[in-house]
């Protein structure tokens, strides 16, 4: 009996030194992943747009912050799972990728969300877009509908114009065209062909753009205190130059330039521009706020019966009257743009630069009118809206995805997962 039994765990041992052995043996011919570091937030600030996994080269994975290590793991991976990413799901679970690092792409990944919803009809719209060019064409005069209407989504056209400016209003050369991102290996040699560009970069390519752009512009007279966001556009100056300018002389100057000399003093505008334009700027002194004269002042400055104005209608002029200095005042309206309108008075309380007492005291004088405020459901509210909402914008990729096979917008609700308070404040502007 005992005989028996000590033949039955020498027996057990052996099987255990076997099963250990075999155990050393494979790891050796695992793939060594130690010197794998996985991405965390660094200080590179990357500029993605949509994008397929399964069509990015080794160039492209690098642009989006991963190492020559990581390409290659990410790549095998690929392989492993049958050549093809069919899923967020599935391309998260590549151990390359990092928790951090999956939710900084998730949002721009052209895949639907797990494998089940991947076998549906409905998420072709995940498919690669295919590009078609019906003739040559300068890329430097298409606008983003444009670009969506040769096969690019809305946010790769949008990527293309904001690339296109980056590079000061003109992409120069193919070479510099090629640079772009969002421009695959393959669709550069779909579109090349038809680009009316040169092929190199000029030497001097800054010079370049700026000469480019000055071309196309006719001046003419203009009073610079009555000139819109587009009057200071068609004069060459970029969407954000023209926005600062007309900041600067509504904010900083209190709705005028009173000079020449105010004019030269904005930073946007370089010396050159300014000797460009300074012959056709006619200052109309009907125009200018006081134009240095007392009088006049203390004749516009008729005080304002703060009972009677709407929180949703008051100008910067009128905070500014209240006792708000100019960044507070830019900072509430702003605010107030971005929102669309206050819905509440509580959120005036949370703007940036504000003085509290002063808001407060201005929240207990004036009325507020929220009849003006635009509301949608979670079902019609608009992609642009959506993106841009203060409240909305960080969770505007996952509606909008949801809703395409989602009607029900309490399930819309459980699919977010956003936070109480979050989900309490995006609801104050829906139907």
């Amino acid at each position: 009996m005992k005989k028996s039994y000590y033949q039955r765990l020498a027996g057990l041992g052996i099987l255990l030194i076997i099963l250990f052995a075999f155990q050393k043996y494979r790891s050796k011919e695992k793939e060594d992943f130690s010197d794998v570091h996985f991405i965390t937030n660094n200080s590179t600030i990357l500029k993605l747009a949509e994008f397929d996994p399964n069509e990015l080269d080794e160039k492209q994975w690098q642009n989006l912050g991963f190492t020559e290590r990581q390409i290659a793991t990410i790549l095998n991976y690929k392989k492993i799972v049958g050549g093809k990413f069919l899923s967020k799901e599935q391309f998260k679970k590549c151990f390359a990728i990092s928790g951090e690092k999956f939710s900084e792409l998730e949002p721009y990944i052209l895949l639907p969300e797990n494998n089940s919803e991947a076998k549906f009809t409905h998420f072709k719209n995940f498919e690669k877009k295919s590009i078609t060019v019906s003739g040559k064409f300068n890329p430097d005069l298409y606008t983003a509908n444009d670009w969506i209407r040769m096969g690019f989504s809305e946010r790769q056209a949008e990527a293309i114009i904001k690339y296109k400016s980056y590079l000061g209003g003109s992409f120069v050369s193919k070479e510099k065209f090629k640079e772009c991102f969002i421009i695959n290996k393959e669709n550069f040699e779909k579109i090349n062909p038809y680009l009316i560009l040169p092929e190199k970069t000029p030497a001097n390519y800054n010079k370049y753009a700026k000469n480019l752009n000055n071309t196309k512009i006719q001046y003419h007279v203009f009073d610079p205190n009555t000139s819109t966001l587009e009057d200071w556009k068609s004069l060459g100056f970029s969407d954000k130059q023209a926005q600062t300018i007309v900041n600067y002389r509504d904010r900083n100057l209190r709705g005028s330039f009173k000079s020449i000399e105010d004019i030269q003093k904005c930073f946007v505008i370089s010396t050159e521009k300014f000797e460009e334009i300074k012959s056709f700027i006619r200052l109309n002194p009907a125009t200018m706020a006081n134009n240095g004269n007392p009088k006049a002042e203390t004749k516009q400055q008729e005080k304002t019966d703060f009972s009677k104005i709407d929180l949703n209608s008051i100008t910067f002029k009128q905070l500014l009257e209240f006792g708000f200095d100019e960044k507070a005042a830019g900072s509430m309206i702003g605010f107030r743009k971005k929102l669309g309108g206050f819905i509440n008075k509580e959120q005036i309380l949370t703007t940036y630069n504000i003085d509290p007492e002063l808001t407060k005291k201005l929240l207990s004088v004036a009325q507020l009118n929220t009849s003006n405020v635009p509301k949608y459901t979670l079902l019609d509210a608009p992609e642009e809206w959506l993106k841009n909402h203060p409240y909305f914008k960080y969770s505007a990729d996952k509606i909008i995805f949801y809703r395409l096979s989602e009607k029900d917008e309490k399930k819309i609700w459980k699919l977010l997962k956003t936070k109480p308070e979050y989900e309490a404040r995006m609801k104050l502007y829906l139907k």
